[in-house]
């Protein structure tokens, strides 16, 4: 199956906003504003009635028509009434344009069935691709090509990292984006999917698995436009990079709704359990879990096995993770006899308290400093029946000191997947942005790094059983 070319809608050198406005509040007006903020492209204003506009203290010349503009325009963001649509897409037709994204609702999911087919035969007779419509539009981190309308004051943008997130629900793709920005999770791209009249979730997908800023992809779905090509695409991106769904609509009533949103047929859910399983996709059944799992994978390699060895300094919290993880599947690492003799020597020479827990969960105990963490980590990691480390730290202990954030760099040398949990309030959080900082993704819950855990695991099997790991 081909690859989109889409670069020229994520890196287009000029753009034209086809129903800019100057009146605050207005989405033409708002477009303009996230147009403008930080993207070095050219942007040009289009509406019928002319005129000027200034928007970010920059001021823009209106004109009455795409066709007006003295320079070529690679994609149009349109906001427009939906009867107007159809003639504008034409008229971008003539001038040239390569995409359209269109922002503007009142189409099959407002029972315009008929509406939404007439702009797809006449961007079709163009050759446009199309984004939408009634969709928030893309947003590209990295060079600041933002069509979405929600205002930087009431939904931020995160910073450029690994993560791409497509979305058939705008709402619920701003919510995500704002979140993103709070947890400081970086994200490469933004697509608001609307209704797929054109490009679809399958065309992003297989995009994004060859964009080499992207590191995972992840999406909310209602329903899929073309099961096949979905299994299709699928099956070829995520031996590529890790794909992670939350896929909604599980339920009779919630299959209904979906329809109603975006005119999308939600279909059985048995049957999307079954394609995700099929085709390497890790699905999701929370936002949170969603973003536990697109978080380890883009900080961390997958895993090759499903062993797992903690460190804690709390030993409750140790007992919780150990559950959690038994119940999603996965097993305590057994310790070799080989690892029990260097804690056993170290215990007898004083380098370790005499009371600490060594047999895994390993309780380094609440007076532990860095330095009892790193050699208690490093004797984990080099256990061969060790395939992934969690590291649970109760920063309320005046005993750990920050020489924890260096020694988590020096424990990626082992090459294993890291898992760290850091609950509680300021000074953990403090602390979890420090780690992460150096490539270690931190979860403020055990029942968070379960899934983060969880994530690597069953990636690293789907990579297994197909001859990639």
């Amino acid at each position: 199956m081909e690859t989109p070319q889409l670069d020229f809608l994520f890196y287009p050198k000029s753009v034209a906003v086809i129903g800019a406005s100057h009146v605050p509040g207005k989405v033409g007006n708002a477009i303009m504003r996230s147009m403008t903020l930080r993207f070095n492209g050219k942007v040009y204003a289009v509406n019928v009635k002319g005129g000027e506009i200034e928007v970010n203290g920059k001021k823009f010349k209106v004109y009455r028509s795409i066709s007006d503009i003295p320079d070529e325009i690679d994609v149009a963001v349109i906001a427009v009434p939906a009867k107007f649509v159809p003639d504008v897409i034409d008229e971008c037709g003539e001038k040239g344009v390569k995409g359209a994204i269109v922002i503007s609702a009142g189409f099959k999911e407002a029972g315009r069935a008929d509406l939404e087919e007439e702009l797809v035969k006449r961007a079709k007779k163009w050759g446009i691709r199309v984004v939408g419509p009634n969709c928030l539009g893309v947003t590209n981190l990295e060079n600041g090509f933002d069509c979405n309308f929600n205002p930087p004051e009431r939904q931020a943008r995160p910073p450029f990292g690994k993560v791409a997130f497509m979305s058939q629900s705008g709402a619920f793709g701003a919510a995500i984006l704002d979140w993103a920005a709070r947890e400081k999770i970086g994200m490469s791209k933004f697509i608001s999917l609307g209704n797929m009249a054109d490009l679809d979730e399958s065309d992003f997908m297989a995009y994004l698995g060859e964009d080499s800023k992207t590191g995972v992809i992840t999406g909310y779905i209602e329903g899929v436009k073309d099961g096949r090509k979905f299994l299709e695409t699928a099956k070829n991106v995520t031996l590529k990079k890790p794909v992670v769904v939350l896929k909604s609509g599980r339920t009779e009533a919630g299959a209904k709704a979906a329809a109603s949103h975006t005119g999308s047929l939600a279909g059985s859910y048995a049957i999307y359990r079954a394609a995700f399983e099929q085709s390497g996709v890790l699905e999701a059944k929370t936002m949170r879990q969603l973003f536990n799992y697109a978080k380890a994978l883009a900080l961390q390699q997958p895993a090759k096995g499903n062993r797992v060895a903690i460190v804690t300094n709390g030993g409750g919290a140790g007992v919780m993770m150990s559950d959690g993880l038994l119940e999603r599947g996965l097993k305590l690492a057994e310790l070799s006899e080989e690892t029990i003799g260097k804690f056993k020597r170290d215990i007898e020479a004083g380098k370790l308290p005499e009371h600490m827990a060594y047999r895994n969960p390993i309780d380094v105990i609440g007076d532990a400093p860095s330095s009892r963490y790193e050699i208690a980590m490093r004797y984990a990691l080099e256990d061969e029946n060790v395939d992934v480390l969690v590291v649970i730290a109760l920063f309320q202990s005046p005993a750990l000191d920050e020489g924890i954030i260096d020694a988590m760099e020096r424990m990626k040398t082992y090459g294993k997947p890291i898992v760290f949990v850091a609950p509680g309030g300021d000074y953990p959080h403090k602390m979890a942005r420090n780690i992460e900082m150096k490539g270690i993704p931190v979860y403020e819950t055990t029942e968070d790094a379960v899934d983060a855990v969880y994530a690597l695991v069953k990636y690293g099997e789907w990579l297994k059983e197909n001859g990639k790991l």
